[in-house]
């Protein structure tokens, strides 16, 4: 009973008392320090200066001035947690920003800030450059020179860049303005914006493409058939959309497949017969090792 009584005497019940108000007074000291540097902050970056009040884009060729700052000045708007402007220059949502650009523009290939001018924020793109055309998994139907590939195909045709990127819808044109591609290609969806063409080996076709123009011959379109076979055509000599084709393997020695195609041009009788018979030659074949196979019209 002693001990009960000493345990809730007036003196320990005020040191207790003592102790809860000291305690409550620096948790109310911290929340109302919170509460004001918070406000400072607050404060701080709605200040002027600081905030960013114009937007700079450069570098742009095909995409619209406009519809980049439109996405841009919508990411900028409004505030965090309904406290801090997104204007800021050291808050602005910079990889929203990016990705927004990236989904919504499958052109753009680079995006970077400036951030040296507090007030204006610039914003640095490139876009890619078609280098070639996709058109679809099939070839055209319809053959003629004079109809366009779009119409022949049934399908827009799409640049691509050097890695085999596609990133954009081609308006038309008409001849080899740019060298053509055929065949699948592997699609989350219906839009092949923003996938690739074999992207495995296109740097082995671009190679081999290359070789080919360097033995003086005119290399046009590319295809990959329904049975995986590689076809690379050569200019027609007449108002025809392909010429010849030259098949091949995707899994072959590149170097080889280039010798044994040199070997055969230069001998005879392929080496007058291509001369002379151009516009009749239908395929040269490289699919079977140093043997290699060709066929004229007759």
């Amino acid at each position: 009973m002693r001990k009960k009584s000493i345990l809730h005497s007036p003196r320990i019940e005020e040191l207790k008392r003592k102790r809860h108000r000291i305690l409550r007074n620096k948790i109310l000291f911290f929340v109302f320090l919170f509460l004001m540097i918070l406000a400072g902050l607050v404060f701080l970056s709605r200040w002027e200066k600081i905030n960013i009040d114009n937007v700079r884009i450069s570098g742009n060729r095909i995409i619209e001035t406009e519809a980049i700052e439109q996405i841009i000045h919508s990411n900028i708007s409004g505030y965090y947690f309904g406290l801090f402007p997104k204007t800021n220059f050291l808050l602005y949502p910079k990889n929203e920003i990016k990705n927004e650009l990236a989904q919504k523009f499958k052109r753009l290939k680079d995006i970077s800030f400036d951030e040296k001018d507090i007030k204006t924020l610039n914003v640095s793109v490139s876009e890619y450059e078609g280098k070639y055309l996709w058109c679809g998994t099939e070839l055209p139907e319809a053959l003629l020179m004079e109809d366009s590939i779009s119409k022949a195909s049934g399908k827009i045709c799409h640049f691509m860049d050097e890695n085999g990127y596609i990133f954009d819808e081609a308006p038309y044109f008409s001849g080899e303005v740019f060298f053509r591609f055929y065949g699948k290609i592997v699609s989350s969806s219906e839009n092949p914006i923003g996938s690739f063409f074999l992207p495995n080996n296109f740097e082995k076709i671009i190679s081999f493409k290359r070789t080919v123009k360097e033995m003086g011959l005119r290399p046009s379109a590319f295809w990959e058939d329904n049975t995986g076979d590689m076809n690379l055509f050569l200019s027609p000599d007449d108002a025809m959309l392909f010429g010849p084709k030259i098949i091949f393997k995707i899994d072959s020695d590149f170097e080889k497949l280039a010798e044994n195609l040199q070997a055969a041009l230069m001998t005879e009788p392929l080496q007058s017969d291509f001369k002379n018979k151009f516009s009749s030659l239908l395929y040269i074949d490289l699919r079977f090792g140093n043997k290699v196979y060709y066929k004229f019209n007759e």
